[in-house]
C-alpha cells in the first residue's frame, strides 16, 4: 500500500464504464476545485463495498508517486474510495508506533468507543500501530500534529 495517498473529497457526478473489459469504472467527482475523474479498478479498495452512485459524497485517494496523464480534467487511479458523512473527515495513510501519520498530519487517541476493524469488517484486536489505516474522525486539536479521537479505524493488513 502506498504511503503518499492524496485525498479528493466531493460529490459523484457520474459513474460510467471504462475500458473494454467492463471491470473498471470511471467515477467523476465534483468539488470546489473542479472536476476529477477516478478509475475504479479491481485493485481499488471500496470501503464497505458500497455501490457508488451519482449524488453520493465521497473521498477518493490516489497515489501521488504514480504518473498521472496530462489531461483535463485529471484522471487518477483510485487506491481507496469511500462514502463520506457531512460531519466527518476521512484520512488514509501509514501510522507509526505512536499512532502518528507518516506525513505528521494527524495523531490518533483511541477511545473505548473507537471501532477498530480490518478491511473485511472483522474486529481488529491488536493495537493498530505501524499499519496503513483509514480513519474516520470529526474533530481535531490545534496542536502540531493535530490529534483526534476517531469514530472508526479500518486497518489495511
Amino acid at each position: 500500500m502506498p504511503t503518499t495517498l492524496i485525498p479528493v473529497t466531493g460529490v459523484i457526478q457520474n459513474v460510467s464504464s471504462f475500458g473494454e473489459n467492463c471491470c473498471e469504472q470511471q467515477v467523476t467527482i465534483r468539488n470546489d476545485s473542479g472536476i476529477n475523474n477516478f478509475i475504479i479498478s479491481t485493485d481499488t479498495y471500496v470501503i464497505g463495498e458500497v455501490r457508488l452512485r451519482p449524488g453520493m459524497s465521497v473521498t477518493a485517494f490516489y497515489d501521488a508517486s504514480l504518473p498521472i496523464p496530462l489531461i483535463f480534467p485529471p484522471r487518477y487511479q483510485a487506491v481507496i474510495i469511500g462514502r463520506k458523512n457531512p460531519s466527518e473527515n476521512i484520512f488514509a495513510g501509514y501510522f507509526d508506533d505512536t499512532l502518528t501519520a507518516g506525513d505528521n498530519e494527524l495523531t490518533l487517541n483511541i477511545a473505548r468507543s473507537t471501532e477498530v476493524v480490518t478491511s473485511n469488517g472483522q474486529v481488529f484486536r491488536c493495537r493498530p500501530a505501524e499499519q496503513m489505516l483509514i480513519v474516520y474522525y470529526s474533530e481535531i486539536t490545534r496542536s502540531i500534529p493535530p490529534q483526534t479521537t476517531p469514530r472508526k479505524i479500518i486497518v489495511l493488513c
